[in-house]
């Protein structure tokens, strides 16, 4: 005879939360209910080992039905079963968990038990897809097995019934169809198929279910009689719908390059293998288990807003999360994989990870993990990692930008540059190794491309010196560069910023001297372009090159055009200083026009300027008239 129960005051309020508003997506059922499968599973085979009565199973599994005519789904299992009591305690009162319990027992045992699920909560989660929940059960320490029934309400029922086999059966009477869900699609194989993949494919026990598959019925074949078209028929037969155990939890001399490459590919389509695997199994006050990819080219979409970082995240190898954020700092956006580990906080619901101590160690582990692997490949296989930094370089100097500085130290060994004076790239430790005796800094310059920065007039000195420079070619670069400082005790110093400090004493001496002889030439030309430049000064860098325009403190001029292109009313510009070289025939030609004609000296110093914003690569703000200076100027050479 049925018992009727009511549900206490708090629960009946904690049910009705669970149903409405702790779940955000009603497929999640399916992973609950199986993961109490398989917690009863577990706790059997633990017991089976400890208790020498209790028989032996061989064959644990999870059994799928579904009845479309009832519109009923049945998740089966062979594991412990409940008695009254623990039917009453585990689902007549919510949140009641029977698994954390059972941990609790056991939490001094030797042996690794894993409990998935927390009965009693997840169980609830049925309700959001069902009217009725039907559980039918039988503890292996009881004779009888009981009925517990309820539409997640007021009330259950809880019954005495004959059950041969131990375990629990859960059948869910689906809801009605409504305008805002179709029920019916839980009914269909392939929704059921796709719920567990995605799901419950690493749980460790099969989950089966009677699979409909459209064969073509055997003719027998007559000599001399046409052939006839084919026939089809329905075949009913078990199939095993998971593949139970997680490729990142076999050894790793069990696995190969082949097999981890064929689950990246699948696992986040890429029809190209990755260019870095790494397997990570962390044991001891942190545990986690992780299979970390780099792939070989950069997403389409990997620097646009819509792009989400993150890691899959699972939790003992049942699927929580698609995209865990937290897992990866924004430098390594681009890396790809999952992580599995029981330390992670989840919600009730376990959809949504919570802030902790654990995930931040996990992350920090991940990162140093990842790192270190980039620097080993880095000194064992540097054409691979070439391929690499083309692909994710940027990220990385990113990284030495962002929270100012904060992560340098971790990635500068791992920044590579091209040179002018090498044919590949080289690291900065390379640089300082290569460096001349009496050099003082670590030289860059930054332009479109190696070429160009090699056609700079600033590289004058430079060249005669024979001193090496960094090609900078990303916008990244010289903000990593000003956060770095210097490398090795070394200062990194702009070619085209501020006194490069290149030209012994008595060459200082010189140009300070020819400074003070021109200087009222110097300040005319100052105060006709007194709206353009801070300063009209003889360079010391220039050696074959008539002018060059250079940047005061602050802001280098790559930077100022970076900042332009930035979506910020805030637009700072580098100070603007004109070079000129007092060897060169064109300051003596200017100088002779403003010793005989001072009038025009104005014509002239705006072309000197022009010319100087042309080579530095700024547009001029009025080409026409730059144009028609130069045909005057032209027109009278011919004259």
């Amino acid at each position: 005879m049925a018992e009727i129960k009511q549900f206490k005051t708090e629960s009946k309020r904690m049910l009705d939360l669970m149903i409405n508003s702790i779940y955000t997506n009603k497929e999640i059922f399916l992973r609950e209910l199986i993961s109490n499968a398989s917690d009863a599973i577990d706790k059997y085979h633990y017991l089976s080992l400890t208790e020498d009565k209790l028989p032996k199973v061989n064959d644990y599994e999870i059994f799928l039905a579904i009845d479309k005519e009832k519109r009923t789904i049945t998740i089966s299992d062979n594991g412990i079963g409940m008695t009254y009591d623990e039917v009453n305690d585990s689902l007549g009162t919510i949140a009641k968990s029977g698994s954390k319990e059972f941990m609790e027992k056991m939490k001094d045992a030797k042996d690794n038990v894993e409990i998935i699920g927390q009965f009693g909560v997840g169980f609830y989660s049925a309700f959001m897809v069902a009217k009725n929940v039907e559980v039918r059960t039988r503890s292996l320490y009881t004779d009888s097995g009981y009925l517990f029934s309820s539409t997640g309400t007021d009330s259950y029922e809880v019954s005495e019934i004959e059950k041969e086999d131990t375990g629990s059966e859960i059948t869910l009477y689906l809801r009605d169809n409504d305008d805002d869900f179709d029920y019916d699609t839980f009914l269909e194989e392939w929704t059921i198929r796709d719920l567990v993949k995605k799901y419950s494919d690493y749980v460790r026990y099969p989950i089966k279910m009677n699979v409909t598959k459209r064969v073509k019925k055997e003719v027998e074949v007559v000599e001399g009689e046409e052939e006839k078209e084919p026939e089809y028929e329905d075949v009913i037969s078990v199939e095993t719908l998971n593949s139970m155990t997680p490729i990142w939890r076999k050894p790793k001399n069990e696995i190969t390059d082949v097999e981890l490459n064929t689950f990246y590919k699948q696992k986040f389509y890429d029809y190209e293998d990755p260019l870095l695997n790494l397997m990570i199994n962390v044991e001891g006050n942190l545990e986690y288990t992780a299979l970390v990819y780099i792939p070989k080219k950069a997403p389409y979409n990997l620097y646009s807003e819509k792009f989400e970082k993150g890691l899959q995240l699972y939790s003992k190898g049942v699927f929580i999360m698609d995209k865990c954020k937290e897992l990866v700092p924004d430098y390594l956006r681009f890396v790809r994989g999952l992580v599995d580990s029981s330390d992670f906080n989840l919600n009730i619901s376990r959809e949504v990870l919570q802030k902790s101590k654990q995930l931040q160690d996990i992350a920090k582990n991940l990162e140093k993990k990842i790192l270190s692997r980039l620097e080993k490949l880095m000194k064992d296989d540097f054409d691979t990692y070439l391929e690499f930094f083309k692909s994710f370089g940027v990220n990385l100097k990113y990284g030495i930008y962002d929270n100012y500085g904060l992560k340098k130290d971790l990635l500068q060994d791992l920044i590579i540059y091209n040179t002018v004076n090498n044919d590949s790239m080289i690291s900065l430790k390379q640089y300082v190794e290569n460096m001349k005796e009496d050099q003082k800094y670590i030289y860059y310059a930054s332009g479109k491309s190696k070429s160009a920065i090699l056609a700079m007039p600033q590289m004058d000195i430079i060249k005669k010196q024979g001193y090496d420079v960094l090609v900078l070619t990303d916008e990244v670069d010289e903000f990593a560069i000003n956060v770095m400082r210097e490398y090795d005790k070394k200062e990194f110093k702009s070619i085209n910023q501020g006194e490069l400090d290149l030209l012994n004493e008595e060459e200082k001496e010189k140009i300070k001297e020819l400074n003070e002889q021109k200087k009222p030439l110097l300040e005319k030309l100052k105060e006709v372009l007194n709206d353009q430049v801070s300063d009209v000064v003889l360079s010391e860098r220039l050696t074959d090159s008539a002018v060059c325009l250079v940047s005061g403190d602050g802001i280098s001029f790559e930077m100022e055009k970076v900042v332009a292109n930035m979506p910020t009313e805030d637009k700072p510009k580098a100070s603007r200083i004109l070079e000129i070289n007092p060897n060169h025939s064109l300051f003596k030609a200017i100088e002779k026009v403003y010793l005989n004609n001072p009038l025009e000296l104005e014509e002239y110093a705006d072309l000197l300027y022009s010319q100087a914003l042309l080579i530095e690569g700024f547009e001029l703000e009025d080409p026409i008239k730059f144009a028609n200076q130069l045909n005057n100027l032209i027109t009278k050479a011919v004259k």
